[in-house]
């Protein structure tokens, strides 16, 4: 029976007693977010974990990159900048099956024993982002870089100072991505559930328990957890305007 035909036979589907029942799940998940629920703490604590370490290691490898990419002129640029974009683009679950191959018991890493582990998890999410943060540096280096290089040119500015000086000039720029891959990262759920399991106690955020909490028909914890995501997004969104208005100045 589909999903639609199960709930208009569910008693008091037609009647208003599934809003009451909506109203009480949000209740009670409000609730669980004032009562400091360990199950819940637990999953916000990997969440935090999971998506911080990602998104650093990702500006980490993704900035360096980003700034050389845009502000370098050499033949193949052009393949490398079509290359990222497609990363940039990669289905989190091509990503997860990717990694499940190589980790798994007959992939080529399986010894190392990483897979439903936190660790493979940050692994997943740094693939997925890393391409976000070159794209987003790329695209605006290339547009700053003439007038560094010129400014580099007439201090008879090295390599290594003339990177510094476009660093520099990308502070706001660098913020801004690092928020949006940090949103990324606590957003995906694809790459994280098929390589991290979504086990209680151990690889469950809040994407993932979501979703399982939902099949069970625990709304009130789903309910709580999708409050406290879309709180997080609304937060890095304004970040972002600011960063973004700051940079338009």
């Amino acid at each position: 029976m589909e999903a639609g035909a199960e709930l208009a036979l569910r008693p008091g589907f037609f009647d208003g007693k599934e809003g009451h029942t909506m109203q009480t799940a949000l209740q009670k998940a409000v609730a669980l977010i004032l009562s400091g629920d360990r199950e819940l703490g637990n999953i916000l604590l990997v969440t935090a974990k999971t998506s911080l370490s990602s998104s650093l290691i990702a500006l980490l490898l993704g900035v360096p990159l980003g700034i050389w990419l845009g502000a370098s002129r050499f033949r193949g640029r052009q393949a490398l900048v079509v290359l990222n974009r497609t990363l940039m683009g990669m289905p989190p679950v091509v990503c997860g099956l990717f990694l499940y191959l190589l980790f798994s018991g007959v992939g080529p890493f399986g010894r190392m024993k990483l897979l439903f582990t936190v660790p493979i998890m940050v692994l997943a999410q740094v693939l997925l982002i890393t391409p976000l943060v070159v794209g987003n540096l790329e695209t605006y280096v290339a547009g700053v870089a003439p007038a560094v290089r010129e400014t580099a040119l007439g201090l008879s500015l090295g390599t290594g100072k003339t990177f510094l000086l476009l660093a520099n000039e990308c502070v706001y720029s660098i913020f801004s991505t690092y928020l949006l891959a940090f949103a990324r990262a606590i957003a995906e759920v694809g790459a994280v559930s098929m390589v991290g399991g979504a086990i209680a106690w151990k690889t469950n955020v809040m994407t993932t328990a979501i979703m399982q909490y939902t099949n069970r028909g625990n709304f009130s914890l789903g309910i709580a957890l999708g409050l406290i995501l879309m709180t997080v997004s609304l937060l890095v969104n304004i970040l972002v305007s600011l960063m973004q208005r700051r940079l338009s100045r």
